[in-house]
């Protein structure tokens, strides 16, 4: 019998989930699992869960490694993609998942191609959103992305990010709302439950990935890729070039006047592409 989960473990951490949806159905033999980017958790898809759920699709958000309180290393090395690839991998098994449909934003996408290209067995379809294949993200450094990634050098110095982010989030006003509401989050989601370390341990272990080996890993499955002409954090010359590290089936969709947070701006679009990639199995 199928079961709900509200956590699941490998290597002696345990990470929390928000385990939604109808099971069991012929609809959710195959779970969506959601993975959120910095600084946000699992309920940064609270706006697009529901919509898949209506649909009869099961979707299984996990606060990931650094935002689970029970799953927070004290290494940087135990950031590196490697380990976040295989943290959901666990989280397939602990649901008895031989394949999964994968969505991933910012930092959760970057994670969901290695995932994808790593493991093209357990991997039925990619939707992925705002950030590029590592390999176009790279490629596109010298044509503007350097410029838009500056925070990510800023990130490696040691609890300066964390002081002044924090800062922000209680004390910044609206220079941090990215979207209405996001300051709040951030400070009580976050900054309060601990995370912020973590979510940009991300980022510092950047260094003990092998970065190259990562951009030559080509993409397997059937893949849609979403991209805000309006994300001031993602270049367009990278998001043009995700199609040349995907072969499989390949969908580039652009969302008109949306911002990099797009879980929040596009619920009904993104659950869209991701139902309509689901379904694209059976055609």
């Amino acid at each position: 019998m199928i079961e709900k989960i509200t956590e699941f473990s490998r290597d002696g951490w345990t990470f929390d989930v928000v385990d939604s949806g109808p099971i069991p159905g012929a609809a959710s033999d195959i779970p969506v699992i959601l993975l959120h980017g910095f600084p946000e958790r699992a309920s940064c898809w609270e706006d697009v869960t529901p919509l898949l759920n209506e649909r009869g699709l099961r979707t299984v958000a996990p606060d990931q490694r650094g935002y689970s309180p029970a799953a927070r290393p004290q290494s940087v090395r135990d950031y590196r993609i490697s380990e976040l690839v295989d943290d959901v991998i666990a989280l397939a098994d602990a649901l008895d998942a031989p394949r999964f449909h994968l969505v991933g934003h910012d930092w959760g996408a970057a994670v969901s191609y290695s995932v994808a290209a790593r493991h093209p067995d357990r991997v039925a379809t990619l939707t992925t959103l705002a950030v590029p294949h590592t390999g176009a993200f790279l490629r596109s450094m010298p044509r503007g992305q350097a410029l838009k990634s500056w925070y990510m050098g800023f990130f490696q110095l040691p609890k300066v990010p964390e002081r002044v982010i924090a800062y922000g989030a209680k004390h910044g006003g609206g220079r941090l709302e990215m979207y209405p509401g996001f300051s709040e989050r951030l400070s009580r989601e976050i900054v309060d439950y601990g995370a912020l370390t973590g979510g940009i341990n991300w980022y510092r272990a950047m260094r003990f990935s092998s970065i190259g080996s990562l951009a030559n890993d080509k993409v397997r499955v059937p893949t849609t890729y979403l991209y805000g002409d309006k994300d001031h954090f993602l270049s367009k010359a990278g998001a043009r070039a995700c199609s040349e590290f995907i072969d499989a089936p390949y969908e580039f969709v652009v969302l008109q006047g949306v911002d990099h947070w797009m879980p929040q701006r596009a619920p009904e679009a993104i659950a869209d592409a991701i139902t309509a990639r689901a379904e694209s199995l059976s055609d």
